[in-house]
């Protein structure tokens, strides 16, 4: 069985059902049912098959969120295709890095982002390749054998450490994952889901638009968030579902109370993920909207692996316990597994994790062992299941023989009036070997010395920053993850 069967549960069974609205061209509301999306889908899958395209092909889009993605999403899945996502946000170094590492027929993009492109790459204009599919069947093109083990997605890592390596994900990968969530969290067919995450990452793609067509409920799509648009959206559309990243929680909290409580009123479950969700977010959500956001754990080579439960505690800080598809041990440095209670690094396994890295057998081998994935994540599991993260493995700091974990640190500083943001990171030292330095962003309400009396009474000496760097945002990907690795480096005091 393929994952198209499971689309088919929508695209053939509810082809009469409203599906999807979005501003197609912008300013212009279109809406379309999922009988119709299956026969865009089919007219394009006949383009591409006209312009030479057959199984195992690879085509790479770089698109913002517009109804084409899921045009070329369906076609791809339909034809065997793999496809590869790539980030709007790049530019020339990483779209030079993943096009010459995934080699894709062609880049399917629009006229406003094509100039970003190499002049070498090989373009297909999105709307030209709409306007030739517009003529052609709405019929099916022939089956194209597929199973779970049939690569879908080259999905490349979000580089902050260094270059990306491209995730080889299957049918059988984003079958399990979006099974698994549509279930865990009770999505069916009666939710309306806002969808304003990019659709190049794997929470958007994944997540989001998979537990929509495997459900069957409505989406409301938008090319991207934004914080003076939200309060309207989610007014109009009172969505029951929506997922985000915890810079988007953070600027919902600024909505006004009554808005807030009017949106809680009909929102049934708001997700968190791609980057650590601060408890003091989840408490301050929970007062305003009268929801508690639902955060839970998972990677581009892995999908999802850990999520709090949708019937039960969400416990803040946290990111719950493993999915039902998942196996999670959490390992010394030997690979031996370690207690609870005690720091190690998670290791997964289960039909959700991917294939391998593109092209790296090397990189493939160092993340396996024995069938386990090593995640590079940092962790901790209480007595109960519940799992803790305390960063990646690449972010411990040792000093003086102590093991640091950056996310402690960063929970207590976000805890201080005045810091808005902040991520710790370990600088040289030449006595105690490295030392945590600690990067805000602040607001008027910042007071060093006070701020600093008051992490001498939460901290243990060791774990205190070094330095404290005051700087205008914190670097991020486009989820939302905090690249330390473009942080300012710091050299000591001066």
């Amino acid at each position: 069985m393929s994952l198209l069967s499971l689309f088919d549960l929508s695209l053939i069974g509810r082809a009469g059902t409203p599906a999807l609205e979005c501003e197609s061209p912008p300013g212009t509301r279109l809406a379309l049912t999922f009988g119709e999306l299956e026969q865009r889908s089919n007219r394009l899958a006949h383009a591409l098959q006209a312009r030479g395209l057959v199984r195992g092909d690879r085509v790479a889009f770089f698109l913002a969120n517009r109804v084409e993605v899921i045009d070329l999403w369906l076609a791809g899945v339909k034809l065997g295709l793999l496809l590869v996502p790539i980030n709007v946000l790049y530019r020339e170094r990483e779209l030079r890095h993943i096009l010459a590492d995934a080699a894709p027929t062609a880049v399917i993009t629009s006229r406003d982002l094509a100039p970003h492109l190499p002049a070498d790459a090989t373009r297909w204009d999105v709307d030209a390749l709409a306007a030739e599919a517009a003529p052609r069947s709405a019929q099916r093109p022939a089956a194209v054998p597929c199973d779970a083990e049939t690569p879908l997605a080259l999905i490349y890592t979000s580089g902050t450490t260094g270059a990306s390596k491209g995730a080889v994900l299957t049918q059988g990968n984003f079958a399990t994952n979006g099974l698994a969530l549509v279930t865990s969290w009770g999505i069916n067919a009666s939710d309306r889901y806002l969808a304003a995450l990019p659709l190049f990452h794997v929470h958007g793609l994944a997540n989001g638009l998979h537990c929509w067509l495997f459900s069957g409920c409505h989406m409301r799509l938008f090319e991207r968030f934004e914080h003076a648009k939200a309060a309207t959206w989610f007014t109009e559309y009172r969505p029951t579902l929506f997922f985000g990243v915890p810079t988007i929680f953070v600027r919902l909290l600024e909505l006004p109370a009554a808005t807030a409580r009017a949106i809680g009123a009909s929102l049934r479950l708001a997700v968190s993920g791609s980057a650590p969700l601060p408890a003091e977010v989840l408490e301050q959500f929970r007062e305003r909207f009268g929801q508690v956001i639902l955060e839970r754990y998972g990677m581009t080579e892995t999908l999802m692996n850990v999520s709090n439960p949708y019937v039960g505690e969400r416990r803040a800080g946290t990111v719950g316990v493993p999915l039902p598809h998942v196996a999670v041990k959490i390992c010394d440095e030997a690979g031996a597994p370690v207690a609870d209670g005690t720091v190690g690094e998670l290791w997964v396994k289960g039909p959700n994790v991917c294939a391998g890295y593109w092209r790296r057998p090397d990189a493939t081998a160092a993340a396996w062992r024995d069938g386990w994935f090593r995640t590079g994540d940092i962790g901790v599991r209480a007595a109960d299941g519940y799992i803790t993260l305390q960063g990646r493995r690449s972010d411990l700091i040792i000093s003086g023989g102590f093991n640091l974990y950056p996310r402690e640190i960063e929970e207590v500083l976000l805890e201080q009036p005045g810091i808005c943001e902040a991520a710790v990171m370990g600088a040289p030292d030449p006595v105690r070997g490295e030392v945590p330095v600690a990067y805000v962003v602040t607001d008027a309400a910042f007071d060093e010395p006070a701020v600093r009396a008051r992490l001498a009474t939460q901290l243990a000496s060791f774990k205190l920053p070094r330095a404290i760097v005051r700087i205008e945002a914190l670097p991020r990907t486009a989820l939302g993850k905090v690249q330390k690795h473009l942080l300012p480096k710091w050299s000591g005091p001066t």
